[in-house]
């Protein structure tokens, strides 16, 4: 893998939560995975089974990756041997997700999210 300094002057960030990652920097692999339970509820009910990740489909389902048959072409002319960044601003890094300056080998990241609408049973 092709190593170059990262080199960043400024970071001003909020939050880097949820199985997410900033790095700073050459990394071989980043592997992310988050998982969540969104439940709204109309009124403070709970039933007791809620979080239960393996109860829910979307939680065991495997993931299918697109397969990339195409050929890539592809030539880099990297005239310097620093990545240089003057300034990172943001918010949020989260669910999962990266922020990266530096080379990267492999990535796999990967959100599964179950939103749950708890609702009143209507009254007539």
């Amino acid at each position: 893998m092709l190593t170059r300094i990262s080199s960043v002057d400024h970071v001003k960030s909020k939050e880097v939560v949820f199985s997410s990652t900033f790095q700073i920097g050459d990394s071989s692999i980043i592997n992310a995975f988050s998982r969540a339970l969104a439940v709204q509820r109309e009124a403070e009910i709970f039933f007791g089974d809620e979080g239960n990740f393996p109860s829910y489909p979307v939680f065991k389902k495997p993931l299918t990756l697109p397969i990339i048959d195409e050929p890539i072409n592809m030539v880099r002319h990297n005239f310097s041997p620093i990545i240089k960044v003057n300034n990172i601003s943001l918010n949020a890094v989260a669910f999962s997700s990266v922020l990266h300056v530096g080379n990267s080998k492999n990535i796999s990241l990967e959100a599964r999210i179950k939103h749950i609408r708890q609702l009143l049973p209507e009254r007539h």
